[in-house]
């Protein structure tokens, strides 16, 4: 079991694996610190967090596919180069935000008057805040099983995303659970499902950012780790917001 859990990596994130540090760690130049990456991320969530209340606050729904498509592409030259993530990074969260405020928008739109975006990010804090102190204190511990599970369900629902997107995109049926505007209790447990998953590859991505910082990883392995919560972050949020409109739904 430890051989298989290692060889998956300590979090569930596709950007974030044990390998990307073993391949990264060096003896020459400043190494990695926890403080170092929670600047990047604080500085990654701020220019994501401006770039989302542009496309929101000025009503603009012509970001969300060049952010989606271009948020994309950079994560994948993230992905494979990550030296150039001190660059890359910061590109990442202003094209997440515009899409994410565009999106943000729709759903505003939606179910006026209930400020879904503004619970979702509320929320997104909340469960980001709680998770961190449960594994500040080791009452959540990143253990083999553990991250085990994780990484299998975060698996599992990738795959059923993908697949559904396929099929949607040859003309067959989307999925009901994954219709916003569908409040039945299957469809409201199932993002449940995901938001609890979601929230725990928080954990595993705590665990793995203190990894490289005690293996003394590269200087641009911060903007890296920092690259690794902003994907669970934005994930989280969206699921969040799916949830919030499907409780809305049923009103």
């Amino acid at each position: 079991m430890s051989k298989l859990s290692t060889s998956l990596g300590r979090s569930g994130n596709p950007a974030l694996t044990s390998e990307v540090f073993n391949k990264s760690i060096t003896s020459q130049g400043e190494v990695m610190t926890l403080q170092g990456t929670v600047n990047k991320t604080t500085l990654s969530l701020f220019l994501l967090v401006l770039s989302g209340a542009y496309t929101f606050y000025t009503e603009n729904f012509d970001f969300i596919y060049p952010g989606l498509i271009g948020g994309f592409i950079v994560a994948m030259i993230t992905i494979f180069k990550k030296e150039w993530a001190p660059i890359t990074v910061p590109i990442y969260a202003v094209l997440e935000g515009l899409a994410l405020g565009g999106i943000s928008l729709v759903y505003d739109n939606l179910f006026p008057g209930e400020g879904l975006a503004m619970k979702a990010i509320l929320l997104t804090v909340s469960i980001f805040a709680a998770l961190l102190f449960a594994y500040k204190t080791r009452i959540i511990k990143p253990t083999a099983n553990f991250k085990l599970g994780i990484f299998a369900a975060t698996a599992g629902i990738a795959i059923f995303y993908v697949i559904s997107l396929v099929i949607g995109l040859f003309g067959g049926d989307y999925p009901e659970v994954l219709n916003p505007l569908n409040g039945g209790f299957m469809s409201i447990g199932f993002s449940l499902f995901v938001v609890v998953i979601a929230a725990l590859n928080l954990v595993l991505d705590f665990d793995f950012i203190e990894e490289g910082a005690e293996k003394g990883a590269p200087k641009y392995m911060e903007w890296y780790g920092a690259f690794g919560l902003l994907i669970t972050l934005v994930w989280l949020y969206l699921e969040i917001l799916r949830l919030l409109a499907k409780i809305s739904s049923r009103d």
